[in-house]
């Protein structure tokens, strides 16, 4: 596996969790999951992967510290990276943008030159819409850690098995 970092915006903690469990399942050093909010460009430089997690706030919206985060990834030479996205939504109370902010990052990134890895299908969701899903697809990784924390693991699991073979 090539050089891996996971990159998260948290707000409450969840995604913090699911950063480090995901980069755990990857055998990734603590330094390698870094806060968006203290993420500078030289750090992109010794990563070949990138795995980009937010959660989801309002109707759709990235996680605050994302906003600069992305600026910074944009202005980035992602060429011959590869990417993944995860993020946390409520499928419940937030069942019409369910984990849309994972759609914004993605959006952000697509034309940028790097390979984009880690679609999911959206069966065994319950959601009424999501940006996310494109052409039949999450482009990452959904988690519902309040409705759903009992599948999460697995996901994960699944999910990181599922890009291994592509970082």
């Amino acid at each position: 596996m090539n050089k891996t970092c996971i990159i998260y915006g948290s707000s409450t903690g969840t995604c913090q969790d699911i950063a480090s469990r995901i980069g755990k399942k990857l055998g990734l050093d603590a330094a390698d999951v870094i806060d968006v909010a203290k993420l500078d460009a030289g750090q992109l430089d010794g990563y070949q992967n990138l795995l980009l997690g937010t959660s989801t706030w309002g109707a759709g919206e990235l996680q605050d510290d994302w906003y600069d985060g992305l600026k910074l990834l944009q202005g980035a030479d992602l060429n011959g990276k590869t990417l993944a996205f995860f993020g946390c939504g409520d499928a419940e109370s937030y069942g019409d943008t369910f984990c849309s902010a994972i759609a914004e990052l993605y959006n952000g990134l697509k034309d940028k030159g790097a390979k984009v890895v880690g679609q999911v299908a959206t069966d065994g969701y319950s959601f009424g819409d999501s940006e996310a899903v494109i052409d039949g697809m999450f482009v990452g990784l959904p988690l519902d850690e309040v409705n759903e924390d009992d599948k999460t693991g697995d996901r994960i699991n699944a999910w990181v098995e599922q890009i291994k073979g592509e970082l």
